[in-house]
Order: C-alpha cells, then structure tokens, then sequence
C-alpha cells in the first residue's frame, strides 16, 4: 500500500509540475502582453493610457519585409498578439482624413519643445507607454477609431484592452527616450506614396513607431526612411512633423513617390515643399500663418506654458458631425515627457515622462 501511495504521489507531483511548466511557458509567451492589457486607465472623455514592456514584435516585423499596406500589418499584429495561436479576421482599417497642426521652439534655457493638434471627425486617443527589449522607450499616441473594431469600440474590458496592444504598430505622433519627436499630419490632397524598390515596407504610422525605437535624431530618422518603402495609410497624402533634442525641425513629405525634406519649425495641412508649395491650403484655414506669426513674434523662443497657449490658439473646436481637435501633445524633447490635453480641455493636463536607461 505505502508502494502504491509512493507512485500516486510521485505521479501527482509530476502533474503538478507539468502544470507549473505549461503555466511558466504560457506566461513566458502571453505574460507581458496581459500586464500591458490590464494597465489601461481612462484619463478623461476620449483619452486612455497604457504601458507594454517586453518584446513588441517590431524586430521581427522588420525581418519579415514589413508590410504594404494596413491590411498587411493587421495580419501580423494579430498573429503577433496570439502568438501564432489564434488568426481572427482581420478588421477593416478606417479611411478617413484628418487635420492637424505642430510647431517647434526652443525654451529660455535652451531646450526644445513640440506641441501638436490631432484634428477629427471622431477620436479616442491611446497613448501607449512602451518599453521594448530592443530599442528606445517610446510615448506615442494611436485614434483608436482607425483600428477598425466597430462602432462605438473603447479599450474597456480585458478583451478590448488586450486589443488595444495593437497600438504597438502604429503611432500618429509620439517621442523617444532621446528626445526625438514626430508626428503625422495630412499633407494637402489625395496623393498616395507607395515605394516599391524592394526594401522593408511600412506604413505612415507603422513608420513613425519604426523611427522612435530606432533613431535618436532627426537626421537618423531621414536615414532610416531612405532605408524602407513608404506607403500611405489611408489613401492620402501625409507629412511628417519631426524635431530633436538638438532643436533640428524638420518636415518630411513624399512627392511623386520621392521623400523630400523642408527645414520649418510650423506645419498643418498643406505641402511646404518647392514642388508642391501650398498645395492643399484653404484660404480660410490661418493656422500655418498664426503659428510662423507666433514664432517670429517670440524669436522662436516659448516656455511650456506659451507654447501650449500657441497650440492652443489653433486648436478646432466641434461643430457640425466634427470633433475638432481630439488631443494635443506637448513634448519636452531636452527631458523627454509629454503632456496631454484631451478634447480642448486645457485645463487638465495629464504629464507622461520617460526614464531614460
């Protein structure tokens, strides 16, 4: 009988330590991905925060050649996010066209500071706190609107928020821990970019998430973009608002497939480049012209509270089925943090810092 309960036992523990195995494995695989799920907080009307540390895919996404269009990287990020387990169908990207607006000063102690408007129809801004095994840390902020969940989708629920994980592939602006800041705005029509010279491809946002893992610069960033085949998003014209730590401000815009780069601290939603100079400004729309006025006007030179009063002062309010402006960003590129302002709500600010390594 002792020899009997000696087996049952041995073979109970064996179990048991299966179990624990299988449990480590699953949570080795699956473990980052749930913390980052269930970090999701509501910050206010239209606006949640969470934070993912771990692995993000992005490495491999890169090894793979990328993807061509939206609906190609929703085939990874869903493979991505079940670890290979589960292929749900993929859902439909959203089309759409936004306004936005980004200027770049420096502070009276030298630093450098961004601040941005994203302008929609309708928005539910994430911002997405990362912290990759490989790369910088990153702050970057997705519409989650454009992930094509359906109507009326929020990042509530665990099986929502683990969705919302998506975000770790694409970015509409954000900042890295070294100060490098982008952000994506319209460019002026409905010209598409789609490069096709055999190099990596990425989307418009993939691309920005590309950038602030792996470059410090604005000129790192110019490089990197040579290195990889563009395709616009959603069926339009886009622009890049990227500055640094240095207080180098650049836009990047695409013309006839070709990358272009214009020295501005000011954009919105028109080109700026020789070839295309002006190409989408409405003669109603002073926003561009209110920025470079403020910026001449103050030598270029703002404090955090100036330059979110400046922001501010082009921000859209919501009128007729618009949203207006869905968040604004300020970025400190010198201590690289953003503050937040969700829905023109100017007077609740939510600050975000990085750590840097």
């Amino acid at each position: 009988m002792k020899k009997f309960l000696k087996v049952i036992l041995w073979f109970l523990l064996g179990i048991l330590v299966l179990l624990m195995l299988s449990g480590l494995f699953a949570w080795s695989k699956f473990g980052p991905l749930v913390k980052g799920a269930a970090s999701v907080q509501k910050l206010d009307e239209g606006l949640y925060y969470m934070e993912y540390k771990g692995d993000d895919g992005f490495a491999e996404l890169i090894g793979s050649r990328g993807g061509r269009s939206a609906a190609d990287l929703v085939g990874y990020v869903m493979n991505f996010l079940s670890k290979g387990y589960y292929n749900p169908p993929a859902p439909t990207p959203v089309n759409a066209v936004y306004g936005c607006s980004a200027l770049t000063v420096r502070t009276p102690e030298n630093g450098v500071l961004m601040g941005r408007n994203f302008d929609f129809s309708s928005a539910t801004g994430i911002i997405l706190h990362t912290i990759p095994q490989r790369g910088y840390e990153t702050i970057t902020t997705f519409n989650s609107d454009f992930f094509g969940f359906g109507d009326g989708w929020l990042p509530e629920g665990f099986a929502n928020q683990y969705m919302a994980l998506s975000g770790l592939f694409f970015a509409l602006d954000g900042i890295n821990e070294k100060g490098l800041a982008i952000a994506d705005l319209m460019a002026g029509d409905d010209a598409e970019t789609h490069q096709e010279t055999g190099k990596p491809a990425l989307t418009t946002t993939s691309a920005i998430c590309y950038l602030l893992k792996n470059a410090a610069t604005v000129d790192k960033a110019v490089t990197l973009l040579r290195g990889i085949d563009m395709h616009s998003d959603i069926g339009a014209a886009h622009h890049y608002a990227m500055a640094d730590a240095t207080g180098k401000s650049v836009v990047v815009e695409f013309v006839d497939n070709e990358m272009v780069v214009v020295d501005s601290p000011a954009v919105a939603n028109h080109y700026l480049c020789e070839a295309k100079f002006n190409v989408g400004l409405e003669e109603s729309d002073h926003r561009y012209e209110h920025l470079c006025q403020q910026f001449e006007e103050s030598g270029g030179t703002m404090d955090m509270e100036q330059l979110t009063a400046s922001i501010e002062s082009v921000s859209q309010p919501a009128h007729d089925g618009f949203l207006g402006t869905a968040w604004t960003a300020v970025m400190d590129l010198t201590n690289p943090s953003i503050t937040y302002y969700s829905r023109r709500h100017f007077d609740k600010p939510f600050h975000f810092a990085i750590n840097r390594k």
